[in-house]
């Protein structure tokens, strides 16, 4: 078996970024952060317009459009498993929400990266379509934050009703 040094180096170097980004993320996370329900929307409103630039671009096969409608399904499922795992709570005094997030969300995400990342790198050495596995990323990504999104907007307004009524 011989070693591809241009295909070490980029996964040695896309690791060790991956590393840095997890290691200052840590830091952060056991701090809880305000959040703001109103304000939900927006990544997946963004990531939308990104996926469908990807589809305006090529436009998939009938067999591509199938896939990609899966992998929105299988986002939607994960994003929501993913929006569980993040921790919500309200300022009893302030009724502020607040979240904090899971290590295993943003272990999650991370393999999710990781798997498309080597996908996309050994895709045109597999004679996949590197084209259509992006737009089945992309659109499971969608899938993912948008569930996630949801689930915490659902959960973190029902807090907050339960913490306004205990008041």
């Amino acid at each position: 078996m011989q070693f591809d040094t241009p295909h070490l180096i980029r996964y040695g170097i896309t690791a060790l970024v991956v590393g840095l980004i997890l290691a200052l993320r840590l830091r952060r996370m056991s701090k809880a952060r305000p959040l703001m329900l109103e304000r939900l929307w927006i990544i997946p409103a963004l990531y939308a317009l990104l996926v469908a630039s990807l589809f305006l671009r090529l436009q998939p096969s009938l067999g591509g459009s199938a896939l990609c409608a899966a992998a929105l399904v299988v986002g939607g499922g994960l994003g929501w498993q993913r929006g569980k795992l993040m921790r919500l709570s309200v300022d009893p005094e302030t009724h502020q929400l607040n979240q904090r997030a899971s290590i295993g969300g943003l272990l999650f995400i991370v393999v999710l990266i990781a798997i498309k990342l080597v996908g996309q790198a050994e895709g045109s050495a597999l004679h996949l379509n590197v084209v259509l596995l992006t737009q089945a990323f992309g659109t499971m990504a969608l899938g993912l934050f948008s569930a996630m999104r949801l689930e915490m907007y659902l959960r973190g307004r029902r807090l907050l009703a339960q913490a306004r009524a205990a008041a």
